[in-house]
């Protein structure tokens, strides 16, 4: 089991920049890799970003050059940071952290609770 907590978030001014992180416990060693989704109102949840233990990311084209990814390991725990620069309205969404394990079982999905981010214009 993988326990995810969520904080960051918030209102901002279009422009503005803000950073979510995710911390994760449990069976750490199992993940292959954390990321955010973004879950924006009568939408699908749609990948932001993703980064690999290995330290391999991508990104959703529309936030490319805006968006970091980051994960640190620490001693039983594992941290997933995204900081958020040129924040535009179209960003607005509830956003989720994500850690995957894979095994002979196959993929394995573990979410954190969701954080509101509001773009305003």
């Amino acid at each position: 089991q993988v326990q995810l907590v969520v904080s960051g978030g918030g209102l901002v001014q279009a422009g503005g920049s803000l950073r979510l992180s995710c911390a994760a416990s449990g069976n750490i060693f199992s993940i292959n890799s954390m990321g955010w989704y973004r879950q924006a109102p009568g939408k699908q949840r749609d990948l932001v970003a993703v980064i690999t233990r290995g330290g391999s990311t991508n990104y959703h084209d529309s936030v490319k050059g805006r968006f970091t990814i980051s994960l640190d390991n620490a001693k039983n725990m594992m941290y997933l940071q995204m900081n958020m620069n040129s924040l535009k309205p179209e960003d607005t969404g509830v956003y989720y952290c994500n850690a995957f394990t894979v095994s002979g079982l196959g993929r394995f999905d573990y979410w954190g609770q969701g954080t509101q981010v509001t773009v305003s214009s």
